[in-house]
């Protein structure tokens, strides 16, 4: 286990921030582009020793302090039988459109088998990791596989699954129970933690989110107490900052975009919250397009309200960007944040 993410979990103030992207294994590295050469995207997922050798490859190339074990949010989808192939994006044999639709999803129990190769590549990925690195496991958000279940995406404004809310109770009685017993698979493997991605939560407005998907995250977060971190895009405060959301003790921690002010929120929630668990995030992923010299002022402006912070101040907070790495990315753009990082903060 990496002793800076575990200081991150635990809230326990530190110089130096843990570091971990997301989507940091992808097609943006040469070492994927290789093993993409050999292999398809399905064998890279559900081989374990390939899953394992996916995720390998940025730790060995940019030395993140985190791991995240390799696949696809969409494989829940498939276990419930609604088809998948990658062509070479997902697409889902069938949408879910209609209240029979979801008689055409399989029982918890006939769907969870197919999700057994997840727990195998996380085992396989820990034993792949130095134990001085952190592994985590993930689910997609319920709200985020709702939105492909009926449009096969989470592009645009999604109005066909906002006019289709009534069957979101309904599918969730189905997808909750099988994301909880997905996890509870990747748990035997030994994660540090699980992340949530619910990227498609944003495009809700705050109170149909708290109505709708918060209670969802609920049976999952109260299942997991402590494990679970959750990361969603576009959210806002009205949407993660209240009550109803959970106690720091509940969640292992939280992943916010480049949207929000997160040495701001770092510096308020450490005068009211303790045992807080991590903050991801969340440098915009964009700039690591710039060149050079124009990356090393964008880092200069984006670390120095970290670096006025104490590190009681900023206790939590894992470093990364505000959403995933993106495709052309330039490998010597990431390796050189992972530097600046460690740099500015071992001064």
């Amino acid at each position: 286990m990496n002793v800076l993410f575990q200081n991150a979990l635990k809230s326990i103030p530190q110089a130096v921030p843990p570091i971990w992207f997301m989507r940091q294994a992808g097609r943006y590295h040469d070492h994927y582009q290789a093993l993409k050469r050999d292999h398809s995207f399905v064998e890279l997922c559900k081989v374990p020793e390939l899953a394992a050798e996916t995720a390998m490859g940025p730790i060995r190339d940019f030395d993140f302090d985190v791991s995240i074990f390799f696949s696809d949010l969409l494989y829940p989808l498939e276990a419930l039988g609604m088809g998948l192939e990658y062509s070479p994006g997902p697409k889902l044999g069938w949408q879910l459109r209609e209240e029979s639709d979801l008689k055409r999803l399989r029982p918890v129990a006939e769907a969870l088998p197919h999700l057994e190769f997840q727990r195998a590549a996380l085992a396989a990925t820990r034993e792949a990791l130095p134990s001085t690195k952190s592994l985590l496991g993930f689910v997609g958000g319920p709200w985020t596989l709702f939105t492909y279940a009926v449009s096969g995406g989470h592009a645009g404004d999604l109005r066909d699954v906002k006019e289709r809310l009534h069957l979101f109770a309904p599918f969730c009685e189905i997808m909750v129970p099988l994301l909880i017993e997905n996890i509870r698979l990747q748990k035997a493997s030994g994660p540090d933690a699980v992340m949530i991605f619910d990227t498609a939560a944003g495009e809700l407005a705050p109170d149909l989110y708290l109505k709708h998907v918060l209670p969802q995250l609920a049976r999952m977060r109260d299942a997991f107490p402590g494990l679970l971190g959750y990361y969603s895009k576009m959210t806002t405060p009205d949407h993660l900052d209240h009550p109803g959301f959970g106690s720091s003790s509940t969640w292992a921690g939280l992943g916010l975009d480049h949207r929000w002010n997160l040495s701001g929120y770092l510096k308020t929630r450490s005068t009211r919250e303790a045992n807080r668990g991590f903050v991801q995030g969340n440098f915009d992923q964009a700039l690591l397009f710039c060149e050079s010299a124009e990356l090393e002022r964008r880092l200069d402006a984006y670390l120095a309200p970290f670096v006025e912070l104490s590190p009681a101040e900023r206790a939590g907070w894992v470093c990364g960007l505000g959403h995933g790495v993106l495709q052309h990315t330039p490998q010597a753009n990431v390796r050189r944040f992972v530097e600046r990082v460690r740099e500015t903060f071992s001064k």
